[in-house]
């Protein structure tokens, strides 16, 4: 698994963390780096995501509430939820990851921690996203 893999199930770990407590993910990665000890410290990247999406989520949740066609942000399991707020804050605003990048490392988080219903589903929302950014106003 390369670092930036392993930077994205980390951040992953965080946001589903704070989803489930209802606390902001810019907090509770701070609470972490403060408790984490010296041997595994907050990878760079895990720590750009959690403030790319903090930054961004207000509009990474409208989108999602837009292009799930047929699920509520509540109903939606908060694993998927969470990959999807990670899918599209990278195809969105991380310039470095291509966009099949992006998407194929949600679909593999998907996998891992969710259903193949899930990863089906995660795919087409972040498909379409990816489809239509240029025509997106963020």
């Amino acid at each position: 698994m390369s670092a930036r893999s392993k930077a994205r199930k980390a951040a992953l770990d965080l946001l589903y963390e704070a989803d489930i407590r209802s606390k902001n993910a810019l907090e509770t990665l701070t609470l972490r780096e403060v408790a984490v000890d010296e041997l595994r410290p907050i990878r760079e990247y895990t720590r750009e995501l959690i403030i790319g999406i903090d930054t961004h989520s207000r509009k990474i949740d409208e989108l999602i509430t837009t292009y799930a066609q047929g699920w509520d942000m509540d109903r939606l399991p908060a694993v998927d939820r969470n990959i999807l707020r990670l899918g599209i804050y990278e195809i969105l605003w991380v310039e470095s990851v291509p966009d099949a990048v992006a998407i194929d490392e949600a679909l593999l988080l998907a996998k891992e921690l969710s259903s193949d219903e899930s990863s089906n589903f995660i795919h087409g929302v972040l498909g379409r996203i990816s489809s239509i950014k240029e025509s997106l106003s963020i």
